[in-house]
């Protein structure tokens, strides 16, 4: 894999500011300033930016973390606040979040270092579902059930089709999983806007046939070979 390629995907920054710190002589490979951009990373190398290792060609791991509210989505965070790589502080590879989840949305959201694997489950052409469990205000009746599953105007787009379930309702509010393959900002919560219910709570549950079950918040485990070759594939 060439360096450039190598550093993006450990989240650090893009290829074209990678070549750039190549340039200024900040890039170190196995503690030997690397002077050549087209150098191509093997198993065994270590690499450093400034002096900091950001991984190694180590093997491939693949963890499945439950998210909680109150962690920002990224590998660091320049207002100091608590990031899901807290989380999984005892994880000996450098791993880093496939997507992401709103600061106040909790659930599912997969680990890895394998940065293919990462594109492939993030481009919207392989349209992966996601599922969704929304606390939302008040009643959602069925002709706004009827707009969501249709596609709705989130502000200058227009959302594809969803799958909509009403878990348990009331006159207050109501407990609603929906299911989309798109992943634009806030998305789910703007959705539930645009027909007028407003998200109290939003967890992730599932993302295409993998569910979240009883992992609990805060947690992670390793995703299974079944999983990896289903995420993979699908």
């Amino acid at each position: 894999m060439r360096i450039n390629k190598f550093i993006a995907q450990s989240g650090e920054t893009s290829r074209r500011k990678a070549d750039e710190l190549i340039a200024e002589g900040r890039v170190k490979v196995n503690r030997v300033t690397l002077n050549e951009p087209g150098y191509d990373v093997v198993e065994g190398d270590v690499v450093e930016v400034d002096g900091r290792v950001i991984g190694s060609a180590e093997k491939k791991v693949y963890y499945l973390l439950n998210k909680p509210v109150g962690y920002v989505t990224t590998v660091s965070d320049d207002k100091e606040r608590y990031t899901v790589m807290d989380l999984m502080s005892d994880v000996e590879e450098r791993v880093f979040p496939v997507g992401r989840l709103d600061y106040n949305t909790s659930g599912m959201l997969v680990m890895t270092n394998d940065g293919d694997f990462a594109f492939r489950m993030s481009h919207p052409k392989f349209e992966l579902t996601k599922t969704y469990r929304a606390l939302v205000a008040g009643e959602l009746s069925e002709a706004r059930c009827s707009k969501l599953r249709n596609g709705v105007d989130i502000g200058g787009f227009v959302t594809s089709k969803a799958k909509v379930e009403i878990v348990k309702a009331s006159k207050r509010s109501t407990v609603v999983d929906i299911t989309i393959h798109e992943g634009k900002n806030r998305q789910v919560r703007k959705m539930f806007a645009a027909v007028g219910n407003k998200v109290q709570e939003l967890q992730r549950i599932a993302i295409g046939d993998i569910h979240l079950g009883r992992l609990k918040e805060g947690t992670y485990r390793k995703l299974t070979r079944e999983e990896i070759e289903y995420l993979k594939n699908c």
